[in-house]
């Protein structure tokens, strides 16, 4: 019993060695893999804020597209308008100017 004593702990020496080894590795992939992960997050915080920065001034552009697009409408109602009345408004003067004149001419002839 006793002779074996010496030999079970070197044998548990040995075991206890390999284990501080693997931790010692484990410990080491944590760190590495921590540094990786934190690396990754701050990575991935700035993609997010440009692409919520992007996706901001698509908003305003297309907003700012959709009024430049309603102003363009609207001033084209406006002329159109305005050329519609422009030609109702000289129609009648014309006619008044034709008659005008053919009166005139009737009169000297």
């Amino acid at each position: 019993g006793r002779a074996a004593r010496p030999a079970r702990r070197e044998e548990l020496s040995g075991r206890i060695r390999e284990e501080e080894a693997e931790r010692s590795r484990l410990q080491g992939r944590i760190w590495a893999l921590t540094e990786r992960l934190a690396r990754t997050s701050e990575s991935l915080a700035r993609h997010l804020a440009a692409r919520g920065e992007l996706d901001r001034t698509i908003a305003e552009t297309e907003a700012a597209y959709g009024k430049i697009l309603e102003s363009s409408q609207t001033l084209l109602d406006v002329l159109k308008g305005e050329i519609g009345n422009a030609g109702k408004a000289s129609e009648p003067q014309s006619t008044s100017k034709e008659k005008e004149k053919q009166a005139r001419g009737q009169k000297h002839s």
